[in-house]
């Protein structure tokens, strides 16, 4: 839907507000408090910016053997559906790495699986890494290894392994620093992840030999050199 950069409306320059306002969706009509409007006024509700984005990642989750979720998460953000930036990815994150963990051979119920990762995504609100101090690509390792291990707020060891494995997300993504970047947090969080998991859960998922985004063009607020995946030349 819409512009690749800014309001997926107009294309002008998103605008964050100190304190939230009650705003109208302009895409649905429903009221919702919120921090972000575009400069011309425009405000999309999280569900209507991302819902056809939510589709394509349970479609391509689905049919992929793949055990490395870098590469599966590449095959979601080519479709159009995929903002730069958005609430989206606090979905793709846990759903790459539930559908990597399951090709991998970790005990999951692949469909329902991807289905709490996005209906856990969905809370997770679009700007919640300047809002909160919490990077939703971080927040969704952390709803991936609930997911897969079964965790509740009674668990015990799989309680204290979700606060651990989203600790170490967040502290990696808030080394390369700000603003905030969605492809890159994810790349981030996807490969602590998968470090994580191998050493405390025994299942081995894949990542390529090397993370290169291809992306930067589309990204007004790119870091270039600074972002460590930045294709640099040999």
């Amino acid at each position: 839907m819409g512009y690749e950069n800014g309001c997926i409306l107009c294309g002008d320059e998103i605008i964050y507000l100190d304190s939230a306002k009650k705003m109208t969706c302009a895409v649905c009509g429903k009221e919702f408090e919120s921090n972000a409007v575009c400069k011309n006024g425009h405000y999309v509700c999280d569900v209507c910016h991302a819902e056809a984005a939510y589709a394509v990642i349970k479609y391509v989750c689905l049919k992929s053997k793949s055990k490395n979720p870098v590469e599966i998460m590449e095959e979601i953000i080519k479709s159009p559906a995929v903002h730069v930036h958005g609430p989206e990815y606090h979905v793709i994150v846990s759903s790459v790495l539930l559908t990597a963990y399951h090709n991998a051979g970790g005990d999951l119920d692949l469909e329902p699986a991807l289905d709490a990762a996005k209906m856990r995504g969905m809370k997770v609100i679009g700007g919640f890494c300047g809002l909160a101090g919490a990077c939703g690509a971080g927040i969704s390792s952390g709803i991936f290894l609930s997911i897969a291990l079964k965790t509740t707020p009674l668990s015990d060891t799989n309680w204290g392994l979700g606060m651990q494995l989203t600790s170490a997300c967040l502290g990696e993504i808030g080394k390369t620093g700000g603003p905030r970047c969605c492809k890159r947090d994810s790349f981030t969080s996807i490969k602590t992840t998968v470090a994580f998991v191998k050493s405390e859960l025994g299942v081995a998922m894949e990542l390529p030999e090397k993370i290169v985004c291809r992306y930067s063009a589309d990204n007004h607020e790119c870091l270039k050199d600074k972002c460590p995946y930045y294709p640099k030349e040999e």
